[in-house]
């Protein structure tokens, strides 16, 4: 489950920074295009916050995965003893 998380994360930190790549452009400032420079930083920072909040979570996942199977070696030792 930690693989999944770190590749959401590396997915949205990438969206984030094509977002924020678009409102330094000149792309955001063209008559038609969709919203402003503004809606683009907001979107940018807002997908980055949400990537290291998956992040996070992938961490966490992987430790708590990593202690659960040490626990469970142990229980294993203790048994065969």
């Amino acid at each position: 489950m930690g693989r999944n998380l770190y590749i959401l994360a590396a997915t949205l930190f990438l969206f984030a920074l094509v977002s924020c790549g678009v409102s330094f452009t000149n792309i955001a400032q063209q008559p038609g295009s969709p919203g402003d420079t503004s809606l683009w930083r907001t979107m940018g920072l807002g997908l980055f916050v949400i990537s290291l909040l998956v992040t996070l979570g992938g961490i966490f996942s992987s430790l708590f995965e990593q202690a659960e199977r040490r626990a469970e070696e142990e229980r294993r030792r203790k048994r065969s003893r």
